[in-house]
């Protein structure tokens, strides 16, 4: 939806044809995780024009601190005061709600939500889905948008470097006493990684506003059904005991939820008459939280390379120009799917390095400022050759 909005504001027309409901999307509960979204993707709502509707909603992450098992020389990634937050936090469910209201004012958009695609065609002339319902939508060009199941990928023949680490995610809302002073947490543990990510105060039932964190607790895939299963009282101590009371006493403010951590990764992201974007030809482990900011990059390329190429009077669909778009993106997606596969192996996976030796290294990152700030530069998205809609 993104990538409409985004075409729709150069004046190309776009079907968005989505299984899902949004009603359900943004329902409250229905999805306890939250994005941090860098500063070149905020760069980018900004030009699309949903910064406005997004700023009350998100917290500023003013710094990020990194600690093997809450112990001595932590890593405290800072920015200077000319430099601006390191991002921003947004519950998922925002971060839809706002995406819906912003497509809904453009009409160069048509929105298909609980549609489903029953055949894909794709030839010289143009592209072409056949929805269950019989409707038959046509157009120039297609995108595979659909996440890391993509249906539209697989059935292209793409075949994806996949591998499972083994591991899953646990999400849930955090309410708690004290402040987080709009810090995130990565705390590794022998057992995996365990992060506290900042999110705005919202008043509970009475009107009190409560401090609010997002956890996205790292466990073995042959924990996850245990935790998973413990009962409030139990999961919270556990919890408790691994943040060591930094933010005081700890309530559960959403359901838990749970989703199983792998790595994939496309060679090529076009075909005739198709891109991909986002997760479809990319996805990875969150514990470098850039996976829905290398998909808006996508978004960004993909629109720059098709508004260029529309204003020349050249079809969405030619080779050239989706070569373009391709060279433009395979790189920097390597690069950040690459590191990320790095970090996960060093510090995401129980028994890879001994525990003194990851607080040296952090040591050692913490004397070198140079080092920090390409670490911080990475976080913000602003490394590159940037599409101008990701420009401030």
């Amino acid at each position: 939806m993104t990538l409409a909005i985004g075409l729709a504001r150069a004046g190309i027309t776009s079907a968005v044809i989505d299984s899902s409901d949004p009603a359900a999307q943004t329902a409250d509960g229905f999805d306890g995780r939250a994005s941090a979204i860098s500063t070149a993707s905020w760069n980018l709502y900004t030009n699309l024009g949903m910064a406005e509707a997004l700023e009350p909603r998100g917290c500023p992450i003013a710094a990020i601190a990194v600690t093997d098992g809450m112990k001595p020389g932590r890593i405290d990634f800072q920015p200077g005061p000319e430099d601006g937050s390191l991002g921003r936090m947004y519950a998922n469910r925002d971060l839809r709600l706002v995406m819906y209201e912003t497509a809904a004012r453009e009409q160069a958009i048509t929105f298909l939500p609980n549609a489903h695609v029953a055949s894909r065609e794709r030839d010289d002339q143009g592209a072409s889905v056949i929805l269950r319902d019989g409707r038959t939508i046509r157009a120039r060009l297609m995108v595979g948008a659909e996440g890391r199941k993509s249906p539209t990928r697989d059935e292209a023949g793409f075949t994806p470097a996949r591998w499972d680490y083994g591991h899953r995610a646990i999400i849930a809302g955090l309410n708690h006493e004290k402040p987080h002073d709009n810090v995130a947490w990565e705390v590794f543990y022998p057992a995996g990684p365990f992060a506290l990510l900042p999110l705005l105060d919202a008043p509970d039932a009475t009107g009190t506003p409560r401090h609010r964190s997002a956890l996205v607790w790292t466990v073995a895939e042959r924990d996850a059904a245990g935790v998973l299963a413990l009962s409030d009282r139990a999961f919270l101590a556990e919890v408790d005991k691994r943040m060591r009371g930094i933010f005081g006493a700890i309530e559960i403010a959403s359901p838990r939820t749970s989703y199983p951590l792998n790595f994939h990764h496309t060679v090529r992201m076009v075909d005739q008459r198709l891109a991909l974007v986002g997760d479809a030809a990319h996805g990875m482990h969150p514990i470098a939280g850039q996976g829905l900011n290398l998909g808006l990059r996508d978004v960004a390329a993909l629109v720059e390379v098709l508004s260029e190429g529309m204003r020349l009077g050249l079809d969405p669909g030619d080779a050239q120009l989706l070569a373009r778009y391709e060279r433009w993106r395979s790189l920097d997606t390597f690069m950040v799917a690459g590191a990320t596969d790095v970090l996960t192996r060093l510090f995401g996976i129980p028994g890879r390095i001994p525990s003194a030796i990851r607080r040296l290294g952090m040591a050692g990152v913490q004397r070198l400022p140079p080092l920090k700030r390409f670490f911080m530069d990475e976080a913000r998205g602003m490394s590159g050759a940037l599409p101008p809609l990701l420009r401030a």
